[in-house]
């Protein structure tokens, strides 16, 4: 058996997440192949190679993938799928809207955010919003699965991958690249910190919002917020952390005036240490914290930074 990784890279290096899916592929068979669709991807490639598990790499490099359009690369995978016993992505925007074109055109079901691999044949997904996880087994030929990074390590480096280019499909011509608004931010990104500080509509307005950014600051922290306050308006989207948002699973959470609504738990209660801060003692985020604080938070943020200073 053999399993198809498709990466998720921006040409010169690779996405985190592309690491974490690879140890996915590595339970799931007895070896691992990556595929690199992009354009002026060699670095993006050489760091594939690196990754320990993986035997080969399969470059495919052409102007047509140069932005990371679905119908582009999904047919780049379907060129090969037929070698593999599974074919993989990263469960994030990018792996959710190639592998079902995948899936359909292969004629299986795609099985989508696992987060454990049972045998290579049955796999665990969370579903109700991570209330409950499911096991299912498919009888494909091929497997096509998304994997959700928080339930796997990322691979290590320590490899020596073959690279192997391979010929280019055509541009499908059904979609163009028109433009890309990215949000910049000198903080680390979201779903790769180490540290998050989060806050909610506790904190009342996108003012009060920056009594959370020296604590940010002194922790080296991401800044992320619950769907009540991005639907506010206090801060941006790219902040959302929940089941609509980010999924994530930092080492330290720090959750301040968020009170727990079942949606924002599913983004986030696989972190491996979590704080909250809220008024209310009933709030439903204390049901998986680790470390609880009962009081107002403009008083316990400012003496945390204190003593943090």
């Amino acid at each position: 058996m053999t399993a198809l990784v498709i990466a998720e890279h921006d040409n010169a290096s690779l996405k985190a997440s592309t690491l974490n899916t690879v140890t996915a592929a590595a339970q799931c068979s007895n070896e691992v192949h990556v595929l690199i669709a992009g354009h002026g991807c060699d670095a993006a490639a050489a760091a594939a190679a690196k990754i320990a598990g993986v035997a080969k790499v399969i470059v495919a490099d052409g102007a047509q993938f140069a932005d990371g359009l679905a119908e582009n690369v999904a047919e780049q995978a379907l060129a090969i799928a037929s070698s593999y016993t599974h074919v993989l992505a990263p469960a994030t925007a990018y792996g959710k809207n190639i592998l079902p074109r995948v899936a359909a055109r292969l004629d299986v079901g795609q099985i989508s955010e696992i987060t454990k691999v049972d045998s290579p044949d049955t796999f665990e997904r969370p579903i109700y919003a991570g209330n409950a996880i499911a096991t299912v087994q498919s009888t494909d030929a091929i497997k096509v699965i998304t994997v959700r990074a928080t339930g796997f390590d990322a691979a290590a480096d320590g490899g020596s991958a073959a690279i192997e280019k391979i010929a280019a499909v055509a541009d499908s011509g059904k979609s163009s690249f028109v433009s890309r608004e990215l949000a910049k931010s000198d903080r680390p990104e979201l779903t790769a910190a180490k540290v998050i500080v989060s806050g909610g509509r506790g904190i009342g307005s996108a003012e009060n919002f920056k009594i959370l950014e020296p604590l940010a600051d002194k922790l080296g922290a991401a800044m992320g917020a619950s769907r009540a306050a991005v639907d506010a308006g206090y801060v941006p989207n790219d902040w959302q952390v929940g089941q609509t948002g980010k999924i994530v699973a930092p080492q330290l959470y720090i959750a301040v005036g968020i009170s727990g609504a079942i949606q924002h738990l599913a983004g986030m209660k696989d972190s491996k240490t979590i704080v909250a801060i809220n008024k209310d003692p009933e709030a439903p985020i204390f049901s998986v914290a680790d470390y609880g604080l009962v009081g107002d938070l403009f008083e316990a943020v400012p003496a945390l930074i204190k003593e943090l200073s």
